[in-house]
């Protein structure tokens, strides 16, 4: 088992199940979900997670990378990890701007998701 404490931001709740499902089998049984980038950032103030695996698009007035970009105001070093079907060159540029740990298209296979927090993890 995984100490580290996990924050999964996904407005599918198929998905985020499917996510959280596969953190628990990677071992990391400390994980919180939400769905919107206003709880994000209010769970990422309470929680003090070790990494954050951010769904890019998320309905209300935050977006994952605004959501990153409030949350990086107050903790400046966490790593996170970008979620996303879309790979429109926009989407991709405003992600790389907050210089995350790492950018996992879906759908994606387990190996990825272990892989991307791992390397997330290490930095």
């Amino acid at each position: 088992m995984h100490d580290k404490k996990i924050l999964v931001v996904e407005d599918d709740a198929i998905i985020s199940e499917l996510i959280m499902w596969r953190l628990k089998d990677l071992g990391y049984a400390n994980c919180k979900f939400v769905s919107s980038g206003e709880a994000a950032v209010e769970e990422a103030r309470m929680m003090s997670p070790d990494l954050i695996l951010m769904d890019v698009t998320l309905d209300g007035d935050l977006d994952g990378i605004d959501a990153i970009k409030e949350i990086k105001k107050f903790m400046p070093g966490v790593p996170f990890v970008y979620l996303s079907s879309h790979m429109e060159n926009d989407i991709i540029e405003r992600a790389l701007e907050t210089k995350p740990s790492g950018y996992i298209a879906k759908p994606f296979e387990d190996f990825e998701l272990r892989m991307g927090i791992e390397i997330a993890l290490m930095k």
